[in-house]
């Protein structure tokens, strides 16, 4: 006699990814805006999908997961950080450019050199957790997550006329795109580096807030 096993939703949903699922639909959140011209809203939504993803891993590390559970966590990472910063961006930077077909060009090599470097790093850390129990403490290549710092600050610039410039915008990408595949190990920030990346963060937004202006408020 086979015994059946209770049915249940496929995936976790524990609160160890919550961050990360809330960081994917901030970037879809952005993707939405981005296509529809309002190009602060995605830049702020691509903000809020920064914050996530830098405390997902501190918050996932509170519990002591099982095997699988540790294997989802990276793979549905890599796969929010795709959407969050590697489509996103591509997108918002075409949109920005009146879709330029150069520029989207350029854009499409930048998500992919996103997909290559995550999928990469994915191999890397199953490799790392099989053998050592040791938390990371180094990157090899620039994060992806980088570019939610980047970007945000380049469109300040732009707005306030000191950048004037489109195309700065994928020049970005091209030099983003280049850091995400250079094998440059980075030393991984700790708590003060964070608060300090996050810092930054909430200048940008309260900067685009007050200084730009939001048709939300």
């Amino acid at each position: 006699m086979i015994m059946k096993t209770k049915k249940k939703l496929l995936g976790y949903y524990d609160y160890t990814v919550v961050l990360t699922y809330g960081g994917m639909l901030f970037a879809f959140c952005g993707i939405l805006k981005a296509i529809g011209g309002r190009y602060q809203d995605a830049v702020f939504c691509l903000l809020l999908a920064g914050i996530c993803d830098m405390f997902d891993g501190a918050v996932a590390a509170t519990k002591n997961r099982m095997e699988r559970e540790k294997r989802f966590g990276i793979q549905i990472d890599s796969l929010s950080d795709l959407i969050s910063f590697g489509v996103l961006p591509g997108i918002f930077v075409y949109m920005i450019s009146d879709g330029n077909a150069l520029i989207g060009v350029i854009a499409g090599g930048f998500v992919l050199c996103a997909l290559i470097r995550l999928a990469y790093f994915n191999v890397l850390e199953e490799d790392r957790q099989r053998e050592t129990k040791e938390k990371r403490k180094s990157y090899l290549g620039v994060p992806v997550t980088t570019i939610a710092v980047f970007l945000p600050a380049l469109y300040f610039l732009y707005d306030r006329k000191l950048c004037k410039n489109i195309f700065y915008f994928p020049v970005l990408l091209i030099l983003m795109g280049a850091g995400y595949l250079l094998p440059v190990e980075i030393r991984k920030p700790g708590l003060p580096g964070k608060l300090g990346i996050l810092l930054l963060g909430v200048l940008e937004a309260v900067g685009m807030i007050f200084l730009i202006g939001w048709d939300a408020l």
